[in-house]
């Protein structure tokens, strides 16, 4: 059972087309909650919500945010027209899209006729904070390269749900957005990876494409139960379509936790054990020589050399870039000065897929 309140719509703090920052006033507490337009309309002030409190109660950092359920003052809506998709499937929520791979859709054609992605550069990345890093150097670097971003449904699936997708592309840093699973929101949406590379590829005219999911990520502190394992399904996918795939590496000496000390047991578990492909593994040389001993430990031990394509790259810009473009950036409440291995590693992948340029 979830946990639900009745609460009062008080302030809308920010809105664009796909979603409301709102407060709302929960027997006499204001608190923040998030309302998505497509599921339940436009909120206005004064109006009377049910909101999931479920997260929030638990204190959880994924998914912790209240969410509108349903808006009393405006219970009935009509769906747009276009698409027969559902996602979200079988619950509550299941919302129709328009999905490119479909009979009516007008692009139809290009998935029974695609033959490969030609040799087309894709970035998969695992944390949600490496996007806003990776789009700063590559379009720094190659500023007339389109760069398309494909949010998978491994956490957040409201692509509406991360500022940092709305501020890029704002700024010309992303070009256009794919999401696919039930991941929603995005410019084109997708059924599966497969589609959504074709996509990329076909429709979007990418030169570059960045995959990762959206905000937010489930660990149990297991070998496997992980939500950013998909990343192993990904690289495969990409090779598979006869891409060159690029695995950004999450890597940190800011936290606490040994199995994230270096290259994290996450990346390690996916390099070793779950590609059936091989891929790019590129590394920052640059980095502190005890902290690069440990890197080169981790790669031996775990035989990443003998699978995969290991290159050494000096790259020491990542601040700048995300100067140039007044970026700040954030990955488990850590800015840049305080884990700046873990930014420096998408950048690194950044520089090294310009260079095909």
């Amino acid at each position: 059972m979830i946990s639900k309140r009745v609460a009062k719509v008080i302030e809308i703090k920010s809105q664009s087309d796909l979603i409301q920052d709102i407060r709302v006033d929960i027997k006499g507490r204001i608190e923040k909650a998030y309302n998505y337009v497509q599921l339940t309309g436009i909120a206005q002030v004064g109006d009377e919500v049910v909101v999931n409190t479920t997260a929030v109660e638990l204190s959880l950092g994924t998914g912790g945010f209240h969410f509108v359920i349903t808006n009393y003052n405006r219970p009935e809506s009509k769906f747009t027209e276009g698409g027969h998709i559902m996602k979200l499937r079988y619950t509550p929520f299941q919302i129709k899209v328009d999905s490119v791979e479909e009979q009516g859709s007008p692009y139809h054609d290009i998935f029974n006729d695609f033959i490969c992605l030609e040799g087309m550069p894709v970035a998969v990345g695992a944390l949600h904070s490496i996007v806003p890093v990776f789009a700063a150097t590559f379009k720094k670097l190659c500023p007339d390269k389109k760069l398309v971003y494909i949010m998978s449904d491994g956490a957040a699936l409201p692509i509406a749900f991360s500022k940092n997708v709305d501020n890029l592309k704002n700024m010309g840093l992303i070009d256009n957005t794919i999401t696919y699973g039930n991941a929603f929101g995005g410019d084109y949406e997708c059924i599966n990876i497969y589609t959504s590379l074709i996509t990329a590829k076909e429709i979007c005219k990418a030169d570059c494409v960045l995959v990762a999911m959206g905000p937010g990520i489930a660990g149990t502190g297991t070998k496997y139960g992980f939500s950013g394992i998909d990343q192993a399904v990904i690289i495969d996918a990409v090779e598979k379509l006869n891409g060159k795939s690029y695995i950004i590496p999450r890597i940190s000496f800011a936290d606490k936790r040994s199995r994230h000390k270096g290259i994290s047991h996450h990346t390690l578990t996916i390099l070793s054990e779950l590609t059936n492909k091989s891929t790019n593994v590129v590394l920052n040389s640059l980095y502190e020589p005890a902290k690069l001993s440990i890197i080169r430990d981790q790669l031996l031990l775990n035989s990443i050399d003998e699978k995969h394509r290991v290159d050494f790259e000096e790259y020491d810009m990542t601040k700048e870039d995300l100067d140039k473009y007044g970026l700040k950036v954030k990955s488990m409440g850590r800015s840049f000065e305080e884990d700046k291995e873990f930014f420096e590693a998408a950048a690194t992948v950044a520089y090294k897929i310009s260079k095909l340029f």
